[in-house]
């Protein structure tokens, strides 16, 4: 007899032995048949495995970023920026083993560190772009490098970023040379979903993942205002008004809600040692339910006041946190409320006018918001921006202070470092020069607000990654290997 065949007649057995019970007792040393049922009643479902559980393994693509090699460091003499506190005229910073060791004034350098001269020069934190598209708007700007929106529907939270990245783009480098050491990579800005965003080290690598910021949150990137109505209202489907992207979100967030309670009803019958088929796998859903879990951080685009604070409505509906708004020209007319909900502010200074939403963008932006309480960010949205991020934040600071704010420096530069650091939930980790955290570390060759300001030296967990007076220390791109310089061009006559 077949085994499914046996267990169904041993079943049947059962049974009738069960029924027979009522009016004759069955002999105490007979049948064997009630034992031979139990193990199938009662053994424990095996566990799922973890590529159908959307939770059991909440990392598939895992970092495999390892910190260069580094040596003891320390700058010493220079005036130093630690986001953290007041400027330190003379200070001293040392690095060991990939992290800050000391920060302070006439700290001692213990015996064996590499010693720089900082006498005239300033050391920050490294410089965190939180809004970049580095590797998914990759160089040079082909159509085939066009990989940054996924603008095929509404709600595209099933893309993930890191899966466009290209390593190779050059920007990395450029960047790096402006003295960016993080980075977070996200969608564009077509759909009101557009996908998950990766957190980076800006190291050169081969991969991705060898990129990756070990422990950083994923972000999803949402997008209001114009960009989603116009896409999808030019194909005569909806959304097409800024009702309709609001009802867009709202249902997709009932979705996720409901997708969250079948796992959560799934997971406790299972727990309770009940039979249950799990949900079938949405991997939109997953992205939205782990926002519902706070798990993954929200990055907004939005550009108008109203609809920031429509979209914290929306938050509150349905019980999830906006880390940050970025672009947020108009953040500043609802500075308060953005510092009550804790909520960041990326945006820029000198970008406006270059659509309706984008009208009202002032250059003392960032310093109200800063002024009132909140967290005020400085971030690029651009490849060449990026490379030159601290004068931005210098030209946020000075509009700030005409207007009477009184933004020092010490308090500016967190909006390139420990704000945007905050916003992307590494502050833990890195943004600001404290013991203990990772070394990423900028020599500035003067004042980093300064448009003549270039970043000498920059580390990342303690390495040298970059050097602006020894070309063996600034990365190429395998990209750009082989590819004609300046000095090749004017050696050629064409100058």
């Amino acid at each position: 007899m077949k085994p499914i065949a046996l267990m169904a007649a041993m079943s049947a057995a059962a049974l009738a032995l069960g029924a027979c019970a009522e009016t004759t007792p069955a002999p105490a040393t007979t049948p064997a048949t009630t034992a031979a049922v139990k193990p199938a009643d009662k053994s424990p479902p095996k566990p799922l495995r973890a590529g159908l559980d959307p939770w059991a393994n909440p990392d598939p693509f895992p970092s495999t970023y390892r910190p260069a090699p580094s040596v003891p460091t320390a700058i010493v003499g220079a005036t130093v920026l630690t986001a953290a506190g007041d400027q330190i005229d003379g200070g001293t910073v040392i690095m060991a083993e990939g992290r800050i060791t000391a920060v302070g004034k006439d700290i001692p350098v213990p015996t064996g560190t590499r010693v720089i001269d900082g006498h005239g020069k300033w050391v920050t934190p490294g410089v965190i772009d939180p809004h970049s598209h580095l590797g998914v708007y990759a160089s040079p700007a082909v159509e085939a490098q066009s990989d940054g929106n996924e603008a095929t529907d509404p709600n595209t939270a099933n893309v993930w970023a890191e899966h466009s990245v290209w390593p190779q783009d050059a920007g990395f480098n450029r960047a790096l040379a402006g003295g960016i050491t993080t980075l977070q990579i996200l969608p564009g800005s077509a759909n009101l979903f557009g996908g998950r965003s990766v957190v980076l080290k800006n190291m050169p690598a081969e991969t991705v993942q060898q990129m990756k910021f070990p422990g950083a949150p994923y972000g999803l990137k949402m997008a209001c205002g114009e960009n989603p109505k116009r896409v999808y209202g030019s194909r005569g489907r909806s959304p097409a008004t800024l009702m309709g992207n609001v009802a867009g979100y709202r249902a997709a967030w009932i979705q996720a809600a409901d997708y969250l309670r079948k796992w959560d009803d799934y997971k406790a019958k299972i727990a309770r040692g009940e039979k249950a088929d799990p949900p079938t796998r949405n991997l939109t859903l997953d992205t939205l339910a782990g926002v519902l879990k706070g798990e993954i951080l929200v990055q907004n685009h939005c550009y108008r006041s109203d609809e920031m604070a429509q979209m914290i409505d929306i938050s509150r509906e349905f019980g999830y946190h906006i880390a940050a708004f970025h672009h947020a020209s108009e953040a500043y007319k609802i500075a308060p409320l953005l510092a009550k909900e804790g909520i960041c502010v990326d945006t820029w200074a000198q970008w406006w006018g270059f659509k309706m939403e984008s009208f009202d963008g002032i250059e003392e932006n960032a310093a109200m918001v800063d002024h009132a309480g909140g967290c005020a960010i400085v971030h690029s949205d651009d490849e060449h921006l990026i490379q030159h991020l601290n004068v931005e934040a210098g030209v946020a600071m000075a509009a700030g202070n005409r207007a009477g704010l009184g933004i020092t420096r010490a308090r500016a530069i967190r909006w390139i470092t420990a704000n945007p650091a905050r916003s992307l939930g590494i502050l833990d980790k890195v943004g600001t020069l404290e013991p203990g955290k990772m070394a990423d570390v900028v020599l500035w060759s003067a004042d980093p607000f300064s448009v003549y300001a270039q970043a000498d030296k920059v580390f990342i967990d303690g390495a040298l990654a970059y050097d602006r007076s020894d070309p063996a220390r600034q990365p190429k791109s395998d990209f750009e290997l082989g590819q004609p310089g300046p000095r090749d061009v004017l050696k050629g006559g064409n100058r």
